[in-house]
């Protein structure tokens, strides 16, 4: 049976029934085994949720019958721990705890999933439980599980094994939905929330609970949880955890692999999707930055999803579900307007801000969570922002500089919806850079406030040029920005979709600046302003590395030249 792309599935039962494509994880759970009480973060969209699911099947002794079923064709299968399917699994989702009304609804709801929850245990291991217990919803969720913890105690029955997953989820809602006083209130040493980690911790100390794996989003409900859970295992940084969820790059070329051989894709087609999704997709790095970036995994299986059915590049390569991210930097910005200029203005020209790894490798509160100096570091656990080096975080991938160049836009009140259809039109009909640009100057570049200009560098100008064009021309090309060659790295490349009427076709663009201080060197006007040989050497060496890559392409070599708000220089560069 052909294997199938189960996009954002996280039922891991369901994915083997069905045959779905599965990336081998699954050595981590051993690894796993040696840390007490895990906490491990990681943005939205990379596979948390599957990746408890996944525990949850190895640990459940209820599914031992299923071992060989679910697991034969791991790592984990074929070399199981001693503890496989020796526990009971207490396995919480927070998401679905409802984050409206007042505190007291918000503690009805998360008594309600979780009781839910235990009362599921004592009907999935009646067997061991023999009735002696049962669940009262009038309880609180940290009284059930009491009673759960001292049978499991009293009888000598199998420990419980805890999973959490978006442990921080309904916190992060009241903290985005500006209810502060409600965060507080469910951080209060006396709260529902803490006596249910309370008791969690107790369950550790007395033997009942096995360990416990935490997985969220941000470190700020584990930081404020201190007092009452502070016996976790912060591993979100640690080096050989990096890859656990996420796929490297030898992950991805063997599932891509895998997925041009069972759906009969033209194999000819497999570099230029390749780089494609890497430039979309990849570029995170969570610890380490000279070692391998990380895919983010499920936005990747959104495009193999499309591509499957169609064995076409899909038009918008943007999975919609990240763009609600967007609200993170309205929030922890909002309270000053100006620093929310400062950031976006700062991530769009320069594609780098500095940061504290100190901040980064300790936990926060929610206080410190919303200052200036932590911004960086909160739009890193976010997944917008990842390392550069150890002084700088950057925009990982494309997919999320157009997300920040949009909202560069809308701060700025700069129209790109309804003036842009006859530049794009003309193009299509004929692919034109130099009027394309002109006109992208005249349109877009005009709206600009004054005081941008003080900050537009090449950065700048490749990525809104590029932002600007890919709102239009997605049915025709890809692009790839700082892609790099054996001698640099070019600044812009209009791709065309070898399904489509420009395939083969590349334009390749080297942006170079000069402010309108630094022209007056120069000594000339605009108009007459000459290409500079050095320039045309740099690009000579990006085309010659792209030729050697795709022999058969058809090239067209451009330098820009932007000067400060005054005007602009296009050259081609003849073969």
């Amino acid at each position: 049976m052909k294997k199938r792309i189960l996009y954002a599935n996280a039922n891991y039962e369901e994915i083997v029934e069905k045959n779905g494509y599965f990336v081998d994880k699954t050595e981590y759970i051993e690894k796993l085994e040696f840390i007490g009480n895990p906490v491990f973060l990681r943005p939205r969209r990379f596979g948390k949720s599957l990746w408890c699911r996944i525990l949850e099947c190895y640990y459940n002794i209820s599914q031992k019958d299923d071992f060989e079923r679910l697991f034969g064709h791991t790592r984990i299968g074929k070399h199981p721990t001693p503890s496989a399917n020796s526990f009971f699994v207490l396995h919480l989702d927070f998401s679905v705890v409802n984050p409206t009304g007042s505190v007291a609804d918000i503690e009805i709801s998360f008594n309600h999933i979780c009781n839910t929850a235990l009362r599921s245990i004592t009907i999935r291991y009646a067997k061991w439980f023999e009735n002696k217990i049962s669940v009262n919803f009038e309880y609180q969720a940290s009284n059930n599980l009491e009673t759960i913890l001292c049978a499991i105690n009293d009888f000598n029955l199998p420990k419980l094994y805890v999973i959490i997953d978006e442990y921080d989820n309904f916190a992060n809602q009241l903290i985005v939905a500006h209810k502060d006083e409600f965060y507080r209130e469910l951080m209060r040493d006396d709260s529902f929330f803490k006596a249910f980690f309370k008791t969690v911790k107790q369950g550790r100390k007395t033997g009942s609970v096995a360990n416990v794996f935490i997985t969220g989003v941000l470190p700020i409900t584990i930081d404020d949880l201190a007092s009452g859970y502070n016996i976790g295992s912060f591993i979100t940084l640690e080096p050989e955890f990096e890859s656990m969820l996420g796929f490297t790059q030898a992950e991805t070329d063997q599932l891509l692999d895998d997925v041009y051989r069972d759906y009969e894709i033209d194999p000819s087609t497999r570099n230029e999707v390749r780089d494609l999704i890497r430039s979309q997709y990849n570029g995170y790095h969570f610890v380490d930055t000279e070692g391998e970036a990380i895919y983010n995994s499920t936005i990747l299986m959104y495009f193999l999803n499309y591509f499957t059915r169609y064995k076409k590049i899909p038009k918008t390569l943007t999975d919609l579900n990240l763009r609600t991210d967007l609200s993170w930097v309205r929030r922890i910005t909002g309270a000053n307007p100006g620093n929310t200029e400062e950031l976006i203005n700062r991530l769009t020209t320069e594609n780098e801000i500095q940061y504290d790894d100190d901040f980064l490798t300790s936990k926060f509160n929610m206080f410190q969570f919303f200052e200036k100096g932590f911004y960086p570091v909160s739009f890193y656990y976010l997944g917008m922002l990842t390392r550069k080096d150890d002084f700088f975080l950057r925009l990982p991938n494309l997919n999320m500089r157009k997300i920040f160049v949009e909202y560069f836009n809308e701060i700025h009140g700069i129209d790109v919806s309804t003036k842009y259809a006859e530049m794009m039109q003309n193009f299509v009909n004929n692919p034109d850079l130099s009027r394309l640009f002109a006109d992208y100057w005249k349109l877009y570049v005009s709206q600009l406030p004054e005081a941008i200009f003080q900050q537009v560098n090449e950065n700048f100008y490749r990525t809104t040029f590029y932002e600007l064009c890919s709102r239009y021309l997605s049915n025709w090309f890809t692009w790839n920005v700082e892609r790099s060659y054996p001698k640099g790295r070019s600044d812009l490349e209009f791709v065309g979709k070898f399904h489509e009427k420009y395939a083969g076709k590349r334009i390749v663009i080297e942006f170079k600046y000069y402010s309108n201080k630094a022209f007056k060197d120069f000594k000339t006007e605009i108009r007459d302003f000459r290409l500079q040989k050095g320039d045309t050497d740099q690009i000579s060496g990006y085309v010659e590395g792209l030729k050697q890559e795709y022999p058969e392409a058809s090239v067209s070599q451009f330098v820009i030249y932007c000067i400060g708000n005054k005007g602009f220089r296009i050259f081609e560069i003849m073969p």
